[in-house]
């Protein structure tokens, strides 16, 4: 009975040594497959997205860290529609999201705050329509934001205000109201950025209440 002993004693050694491999999903895997799965596809440019494989690192148009973390998502000007899911906020690495010149509809999922990464948000040039998320307000590392060219409405989140890293903004084009914030990064921020929206006014005055009584 010693050996038998023996046997099980280093069969359970090896199973729960830390180095044995471990079989676990991946949440960034199923993220994007939701995406995958929400968006229509003429061109084929997904086929690689195969939900089976043990992350998304092998995927065409995705990039990831030497940690296999997604940081990169490149679907621009692919000739998608359909539209974006909130899963796409537990890409938690995420640092480039770029869906340009498509035909995405349907609204900015407030999940896209959760994205504590993100550097450039580049969503221009679809037919999104929605209010932009105050949540935006949380991507901390952002510099690029560039949601021009679609149907957004409501106002330009005062929140946007306080990403001291934004270089870049630009929400022309659209149907945006009520003013245009002159603090922080928006010092900065040429005014045709956010031309072409019919009842978006002109910056707000310095210390008194911004005057967006047309924004509902």
């Amino acid at each position: 009975m010693g050996w038998r002993f023996l046997f099980v004693f280093v069969a359970l050694t090896v199973i729960s040594s830390p180095m044995a491999p471990k079989a676990f999903g991946n949440s960034e895997g199923d993220a994007l497959y939701a995406l995958r799965r929400s968006l229509s596809d003429p061109d084929n440019v997904l086929q690689s997205w195969d939900p089976n494989l043990v992350n998304p690192c092998t995927w065409f148009h995705i990039t990831c860290n030497q940690d296999n973390h997604v940081t990169r998502v490149d679907l621009g000007n692919s000739n998608l529609s359909g539209h974006l899911v909130p899963e796409l906020g537990k890409l938690e690495h995420l640092q480039y999201l770029e869906l340009y010149k498509n035909n995405i509809q349907g609204s900015i999922p407030v999940e896209l705050g959760n994205l504590k990464s993100l550097i450039s948000l580049d969503l221009y040039n679809n037919n999104i329509s929605g209010t932009i998320p105050p949540a935006l307000g949380k991507l901390k590392f952002l510099v690029f934001l560039r949601l021009n060219n679609n149907q957004l409405t409501g106002p330009i989140p005062s929140a946007l205000a306080s990403i001291s890293s934004l270089k870049v903004v630009d929400v022309s084009n659209n149907n945006l109201c009520g003013t245009i914030p002159i603090t922080g990064p928006f010092e900065h921020i040429p005014l045709n950025n956010f031309e072409n929206n019919p009842r978006l006014e002109g910056p707000e005055l310095q210390g008194l209440a911004s005057y967006d009584t047309n924004c509902l």
